[in-house]
């Protein structure tokens, strides 16, 4: 017989699973914000976190808690939205799971047991933030990022990142392959990869790092080619979207979901960051590269895309958002997942028209006040201008 309180809390997530989202308030045109987080800690199954037999656990205490679920590599497979949600436990130890709903936007459910990767190396301590990529040439791809310690004994916090690649066909059986070597950069993060072949190989955006944290003399994105994904191997990096001085990039700034193909270019979704006295701030910003050379930028407009808005703001890493999956359909329509504060995470939804015409058509940032203000007071100019002919 199951504790009673088990009953109760199977009762109180069932309402939590069940429960529809709703659109938001907020406007700016671009897209839209969708009012509750799709996923939380309180989403994960109970049979993850609690021992249900009573004779084991009389008073049904948790024994492995969760901490948070946040940043998901998104692809749509057989019919549903299917989420590799970063889940971290209380230990601070990162797994992946998969999350599936048939709307994307609501009804998230996890499968029954969270991803068991192949261990190939001992000496790696974590993993997560999952990019998928369906290849054209069958598989899909997962890039994430594979931590290990530096065996520091003077510094017990220091690691080193590399970017971890499996592949599979239906998320349910994962072949993990060796990891990436970039023979110009030590460390790598978010690190993603292109759906297509360029010049016959495999095109990989990275971010080389000096550091674990510090990106020293990486300037921002990078690009690069592998011959054999089951050995891959950069040797030269070309940088894309540059970091900046007085931007939302000037302390780092990383890939995000994997670009989306698109008539007029490779539409990234990335995010930026900038050292503030409250600690780092984390935004998204859009930019696309050309299609044949997709190391190319030809539209960057000025500024965040999407920022941590009102109880966004808050959470185990606040003033925070962060993305690393987006789904596209048929008709163009977009679904962005995003975590807020390392904490929980969101969907915002659009299309690629007003993607593309927000791209383009937004102005570049000038990158000075003097500037800023000038191309404000040219718009405001126009728009008296265009209200007094309407009278």
């Amino acid at each position: 017989m199951y504790h009673v309180e088990y009953l109760r809390q199977k009762e109180k997530q069932e309402e939590l699973l069940r429960r529809k989202n709703e659109k938001s308030s907020f406007y700016n045109g671009i897209y839209l914000r969708w009012k509750n987080p799709v996923l939380t800690r309180d989403h994960v199954p109970l049979h993850w976190r609690y021992d249900l037999n009573p004779e084991t656990n009389p008073f049904f205490l948790e024994r492995l808690g969760v901490n948070a679920v946040f940043n998901a590599g998104a692809i749509y497979l057989n019919g549903k939205y299917c989420l590799v949600v970063r889940v971290e436990g209380n230990d601070r130890k990162s797994f992946f799971a998969v999350a599936e709903s048939t709307n994307g936007i609501d009804n998230f459910r996890f499968r029954e047991k969270p991803v068991v990767l192949p261990d190939l190396y001992p000496d790696e301590t974590n993993v997560y933030d999952m990019r998928l990529t369906q290849h054209e040439d069958g598989w899909i791809y997962g890039v994430f990022c594979s931590e290990s310690s530096a065996k520091d004994p003077a510094d017990l916090s220091a690691a080193v990142a590399a970017a971890g690649i499996v592949r599979t066909k239906d998320l349910n059986t994962w072949e993990r392959l060796p990891n990436l070597v970039t023979k110009q950069s030590p460390q790598q993060r978010n690190v993603c990869l292109l759906p297509k072949f360029v010049d016959g190989k495999y095109a990989f955006y990275t971010r080389p790092m000096d550091g674990f944290i510090e990106t020293g003399s990486g300037g921002g994105i990078g690009f690069g080619l592998a011959e054999d994904i089951t050995h891959a191997v950069i040797e030269e990096e070309r940088m894309t979207s540059l970091r900046k001085y007085h931007t939302i990039t000037e302390s780092k700034n990383g890939a995000g979901a994997v670009p989306i193909e698109t008539e007029q270019g490779w539409l990234h979704l990335a995010h930026g960051v900038r050292n503030t006295a409250a600690g780092l701030r984390y935004v998204l910003y859009v930019f696309v590269t050309d299609l044949h050379e997709p190391w190319k930028v030809i539209a960057e407009p000025s500024g965040y895309f999407l920022a941590p808005l009102g109880g966004e703001r808050v959470g185990d890493v606040s003033n925070v958002v962060f993305t690393n999956g987006a789904i596209v359909r048929p008709d163009g329509t977009v679904y962005i997942y995003y975590a807020s504060s390392d904490t929980r995470l969101h969907v915002a939804t659009t299309d690629i028209k007003r993607l593309l015409d927000y791209a383009f058509h937004t102005p570049q940032d000038p990158l000075r006040s003097a500037d800023c203000v000038k191309q404000r007071c040219d718009l405001i100019d126009r728009n008296l201008e265009f209200m007094h002919q309407q009278g």
